[in-house]
């Protein structure tokens, strides 16, 4: 089993800035991808950034030039730095790995609770 564990949302004044960190263990064999996605009330989940294990990323059209996404391979770990926020950014964070839990081919995502981030004045 593979638990993954998101931190460091909060309530952010417009303009600010905030640092969201996400965290896999257990059975981790491999991971392929690392990604943020967020879900606002009333709307659909939303991919925000993603990385891959050859540090390949990509950012949704309204987040590019904000945020940055960033990992830590060695302590399973995905950072996504968000900059100039605005209250439409306002939503529950979520972070997804795609890992192999074996030396199987077979990937498989698990998903964090999710933290809520609030820009608000």
């Amino acid at each position: 089993q593979v638990h993954v564990v998101e931190s460091g949302g909060g309530l952010v004044q417009p303009g600010g800035s905030l640092r969201l960190s996400c965290t896999a263990s257990g059975s981790i064999f491999s991971i392929f991808r690392m990604a943020w996605y967020r879900q606002a009330p009333g709307k659909q989940r939303e991919l925000v950034a993603h990385i891959t294990s050859a540090d390949e990323s990509d950012y949704a059209d309204s987040m590019r030039g904000r945020c940055t996404i960033s990992r830590d391979s060695w302590r399973n770990t995905v950072h996504l730095q968000a900059q100039h926020l605005k209250p439409e950014d306002t939503a529950v964070y979520y972070c997804k790995f795609t890992v192999r839990t074996s030396s199987d081919y077979v990937w498989t995502d698990y998903w964090g609770q999710g933290t809520q981030v609030t820009v608000s004045s």
